[in-house]
């Protein structure tokens, strides 16, 4: 019998526009969850720092300060900061996977880093195509992005955001991929929905916006969630190897699979502005 991984999900509030504030953040719920065990931690989407709302409700021109204000808190791969929190995943040797807004140069990327128990990446990716308004934010990933399964000493893990990772897709995403999944989410408390430019928005309940859960690979939900406006870290207990059960009925790349009918030719190399002959 394979031994138990307890994995956990993130449901908490970031430092919205606050790099440092953000960081220390990850860095405590990181400490929190190495304290009670966990091996593999999984953040939301742009964790750091915080997913900016105010793109669906306000004009890019109306909005200028604030994504000015984003754009300089968010979070520089090589960097200090970033330094941080690799020290301590180390220190809660645990294996993580962090949702940030990556600034590199003048542009800025919905990024995903997995950091593993030495505290080294271990694989670092783009968001393929932001969604919507997002592009007037965000940049595109590359085709070296395309790989998101990292394997780690606790099984494989990806990292999927936005749409995909929603909680209904999410379970089902769970049963149809026989896999476990981890839904990790941010909410907001009403003190920070003038901070986000929200206080006008028919759409922004706080506190709330939670909606973390952790899924087996038959679909079920394994833990009881949070509230949507409280702040906390599911965790779970799990087989890997029960995985296998779920696949008997359904193995999308297996056995339910007709390559001969349908296939697909992926390219993983990233473009580049300029080439040379």
């Amino acid at each position: 019998m394979a031994r138990p991984v307890k994995v956990a999900a993130v449901q908490a509030e970031p430092g919205w526009n606050n790099l440092q504030a953000s960081v220390d953040k990850t860095i405590s719920l990181i400490e929190d969850a190495g304290k009670k065990g966990a091996n593999v931690l999984g953040f939301p989407e742009v964790f750091i720092p915080g997913y900016p709302w105010s793109i669906w409700h306000h004009s890019p021109l109306s909005n200028t300060q604030f994504i000015h204000e984003y754009v300089k808190n968010s979070l520089v791969k090589e960097s200090s900061e970033m330094e941080k929190i690799r020290k301590a995943v180390k220190a809660a040797g645990l294996f993580v996977v962090l949702g940030y807004s990556e600034r590199d140069r003048g542009s800025i990327y919905i990024a995903q880093s997995f950091i593993n128990p030495a505290g080294e990446i271990v694989l670092h990716r783009r968001k393929i195509k932001p969604t919507h308004v997002e592009r007037s934010l965000w940049g595109d990933g590359q085709a070296d992005s395309l790989k998101s399964v990292v394997d780690t000493p606790f099984g494989k893990w990806p990292y999927h955001i936005t749409a995909e990772a929603e909680s209904r897709a999410s379970q089902f995403m769970a049963f149809e991929g026989a896999t476990f999944v981890l839904v990790c989410t941010q909410m907001m408390t009403a003190e920070n929905l003038d901070k986000n430019k929200l206080t006008d928005s028919p759409f922004c309940k706080a506190p709330g916006g939670g909606f973390a859960m952790i899924y087996g690979p038959d679909g079920a939900p394994l833990v009881e969630p949070l509230a949507p406006g409280e702040e906390g870290i599911l965790y779970a207990d799990i087989d890997l190897s029960t995985i296998d059960s779920a696949k008997q009925m359904i193995d999308v790349v297996g056995h339910y699979s007709r390559p001969d009918l349908l296939s697909l030719q992926v390219n993983t190399e990233a473009a580049k502005q300029v080439t040379t002959k």
